[in-house]
């Protein structure tokens, strides 16, 4: 014997027709208050957490060298930093990332020089010649060093395929952070500020 009309999937509203109930207002309302519940999420994480780090055969390894003429026409040499933190990041003029992340740069700098004994930051100018580098800190800032990587070696030393990516070196000049993200400020102030206190820990 089957089942008549209307005794699966809604009621029969007594001419044989079946009144389904509606099932897309439902659908729509939680996917809202799944967006919504994300957007919250998101809005109140610290912007400091958005870096994404990565992994890298480096960590822990002493820091390639970096070394070659900056854009201000010195020349810089990463291993007569020995003792200091060091704070690399890769940079090309026509990234968007990297000049949407150079204020966090400029505020950064000015961070750790307000510490006395804060970690020097210092660009490689990645894929590119030193002119467009020095009219871009001309406009936008920066009083670090540059060092234009003229033969491409140091990008290759780091394995860096895509800018901006950004590394933290220790005084005792091995690598301990590697981001391939946006960097903020109070995002790598903190980072070191770890660091520092890991160090005295284990040598306390």
């Amino acid at each position: 014997m089957t089942d008549g009309p209307g005794t699966e999937g809604g009621a029969d509203d007594g001419t044989g027709a079946e009144r389904r109930r509606p099932v897309a207002p439902y659908i729509v309302l939680a996917v809202a208050l799944v967006v919504g519940l994300m957007f919250v999420v998101l809005a109140s994480s610290d912007k400091a957490s958005n870096q994404e780090s990565a992994a890298t055969p480096l960590l822990g390894k002493a820091a390639p060298n970096v070394a070659g003429p900056t854009i201000d026409g010195g020349t810089f040499d990463l291993s007569s930093r020995r003792g200091n933190w060091v704070t690399l990041n890769f940079f090309n003029t026509t990234c968007v990332p990297c000049v949407n992340e150079h204020p966090e740069l400029v505020k950064f700098a000015q961070q750790q020089s307000a510490l006395g004994n804060g970690s020097q930051l210092v660009t490689v100018v990645w894929n590119q010649s030193g002119d467009p580098a020095r009219t871009f800190f001309a406009e936008n800032g920066g009083g670090w060093p540059a060092v234009v990587d003229t033969d491409g070696q140091i990008a290759f030393d780091y394995a860096v395929a895509q800018v901006p990516e950004t590394w933290l070196i220790d005084p005792s000049g091995r690598v301990r952070a590697h981001y391939i993200s946006q960097i903020t400020a109070d995002g790598l102030s903190a980072e070191i500020q770890q660091l520092r206190e890991l160090d005295t820990a284990a040598s306390g």
